[in-house]
């Protein structure tokens, strides 16, 4: 039987396809019973992330798309605990790189709060939503890379990006992703994205990785690297311990980020 969260996910897909979906068809196609997909719709609705129809539902119209929004809404309690990890390694002078994602948005918003490194960093970042963030505080210099929006995750690819980042050196960059494993390296689901977020990881000295522990273990399209382009991976608590001995063997550091906690530890 599969997990609420495959449902959503499943549910999501269907309805960024074929624009509605029906309770009826739902039930049969996850084999789960019709009480579970209404109650699995009423969820998605509560988080606007669809409208709820006599025996199914419809898409709303947004200006992006419903996976992306779902994101935003998982996992928030490990994704701030991470972007509380990453903050806590930022010095204020430096040059820093964020990529797009959910994850390094909530990175950007921890830098926010930090009242050092608000008056005084470089952000470079190819996502127009962490630009938008953080361009309210005069402190902080932020560069945006040029080039071709994607309008589900907010983020710029293409040749203009490749342009601004061969021209610069960060000193740390942040880089958000879809997977991550010990065989597989990083991955993301978009090619364009990998190319830029592993050109962004090359141009800083230290590159590091973003990502809630339910993205282990999973593959992705577009490889963005190993060990080989990120020094260390931060993730939160949920990552049990044989992912972290496998990692390590792999060849990163781990930092586990604690939800009930500023930072978390290596392990």
């Amino acid at each position: 039987m599969s997990t609420r969260e495959d449902r959503l996910d499943r549910i999501l897909g269907r309805l960024d396809r074929e624009g509605t979906v029906g309770v009826d068809a739902l039930s049969e196609e996850l084999g789960v019973s019709l009480a579970t997909i209404r109650r699995d719709l009423d969820l998605l609705e509560e988080r606007r992330l669809l409208e709820r129809t006599h025996g199914g539902a419809t898409r709303k119209n947004v200006n992006y798309d419903l996976s992306l929004r779902y994101k935003e809404a998982a996992a928030t309690e490990a994704k701030a605990a991470i972007a509380r990890a990453a903050v806590a390694q930022i010095s204020p002078g430096t040059a820093v790189g964020l990529s797009g994602g959910t994850t390094t948005f909530q990175v950007a918003d921890a830098i926010s709060e930090r009242d050092d490194l608000v008056s005084d960093l470089t952000v470079v970042t190819n996502a127009v939503n962490v630009a938008h963030k953080l361009a309210v505080h005069p402190g902080i210099k932020v560069v945006v890379c040029g080039g071709i929006i994607n309008p589900s995750s907010f983020e710029l690819v293409g040749s203009f990006v490749d342009a601004v980042l061969a021209s610069i050196w960060l000193d740390l960059a942040f880089i958000g992703v879809h997977a991550f494993s010990a065989g597989a390296g990083v991955m993301t689901v978009n090619e364009a994205e990998a190319h830029v977020n592993r050109l962004m990881a090359q141009r800083a000295q230290r590159a590091v990785v973003v990502a809630d522990s339910s993205k282990y273990g999973r593959r992705s399209f577009a490889s963005v690297g190993g060990a080989d382009v990120f020094s260390s991976i931060i993730t939160d608590d949920g990552l049990g311990a044989e992912a972290v001995t496998e990692l390590t063997a792999a060849g990163f550091d781990v930092d586990l980020a604690t939800t009930d906690g500023p930072t978390g530890g290596t392990r």
